[in-house]
């Protein structure tokens, strides 16, 4: 029964279920020629378009031709509308033959297959930014939004814990260009960063990062991105950036924002390069904000300007609670033309 229902859902299977449908409206079209529309043999070429592959979709739309002239023979009568009727359907069934499979080149996958395959790669990415288990005096959360609501964006997390849950890492990572232009690229390095950030220590991350898209031959072939290693039992944290926006962190004892600035170049464009870190300390009630340029940057402003007001509006948000706050802050600033992710650290007090 396994087999038979993975041969019914193959292209093969489909195509033959399809195609028995076509030959069932022949025959009806012969034995009621006035009560069966002609229209009727054209509907298994759509379905064919979204469900079959590069492989099966030209015999299947050779077919088709094959079988839309049996269906012009069995017509009893020739209208104009009938003449019409039948061009445009032959017309359309070669661009499925000829342009259609030429375009699938790339993947040889239908099309509802292709976004089926698109999704899983997204979930792939998001599932490296997610947080691992945290003692209970931790809050960790993330939001990311994609240029213009598409599904797949350039910006992403990672996040891994180590020495035994005492510790956590977290990078937020801005690949050049947005949407869904970045977001193959975003896919590449997501699983290359998660798997250098579980295996190197803390100082050598960033480097091992930037020599891996120095290997890649991508014509965008650069990306931002801080990394901050937290002591989950002291609150000692190791912040370095690479061509990123600063971190900000909350001081819960005075209640200032503090401008975090741990300068470096950027990924992908000079060889042996240092990252040298910004050392700091989580305090119990103080909170520290990790973000992209889309959450700050908009035309004609100053990023300082930017800056200042996600700090000014997070202020503002936090009156109710930290938890939801990243979604309530992505939500609040940055531009909508541009990818924006925020990833926030809250210690308990």
């Amino acid at each position: 029964m396994r087999r038979g229902r993975r041969w019914l859902t193959s292209d093969r299977g489909t195509a033959l279920l399809l195609g028995g449908f076509s030959t069932a409206v022949l025959v009806l079209m012969a034995v009621l020629p006035d009560d069966v529309p002609l229209a009727l043999v054209f509907l298994p070429i759509v379905l064919a378009v979204l469900l079959l592959g590069n492989s099966v979709l030209p015999w299947y739309a050779t077919w088709m031709l094959a079988a839309l002239t049996v269906a012009a023979f069995l017509q009893d009568s020739w209208s104009a509308r009938t003449i019409v009727g039948l061009v445009v359907m032959y017309a359309v069934t070669l661009v499925v033959l000829v342009v259609t499979v030429r375009r699938r080149g790339g993947l040889g996958v239908a099309r509802q297959r292709g976004e089926s395959m698109l999704v899983d790669l997204r979930d792939r990415i998001l599932a490296q930014g997610e947080i691992p288990q945290l003692p209970s005096s931790w809050l960790v959360e993330s939001a990311l939004s994609s240029a213009g609501g598409s599904a797949f964006a350039g910006d992403f997390f990672v996040a891994t814990g180590s020495d035994h849950g005492r510790r956590i890492d977290l990078v937020v990572v801005d690949v050049s260009g947005k949407g869904e232009a970045a977001g193959t690229r975003a896919l590449q390095l997501s699983g290359a960063m998660g798997g250098l950030l579980g295996a190197l220590p803390p100082d050598r991350f960033l480097p091992a990062a930037n020599g891996y898209l120095l290997q890649r031959a991508w014509e965008e072939g650069f990306a931002t991105a801080v990394h901050v290693s937290i002591d989950l039992a002291t609150g000692l944290f190791e912040l370095r950036s690479a061509g990123h926006p600063p971190a900000v962190q909350r001081h819960a004892g005075s209640g200032r924002w503090e401008v975090l600035r741990a300068d470096g170049p950027v990924l992908g464009i000079v060889e042996d390069v240092e990252y040298n870190a910004c050392h700091g300390r989580l305090d119990p009630g103080d909170s520290l904000l990790l973000y992209t340029d889309g959450m700050v940057e908009e035309p004609r402003r100053d990023i300082e300007l930017g800056i200042d007001h996600m700090m000014g509006a997070a202020e503002s948000l936090l009156r109710r609670s930290w938890d939801g706050l990243t979604g309530r802050l992505v939500g609040a600033v940055g531009s909508p033309d541009d990818d924006r992710a925020l990833l926030l650290v809250h210690r308990r007090p």
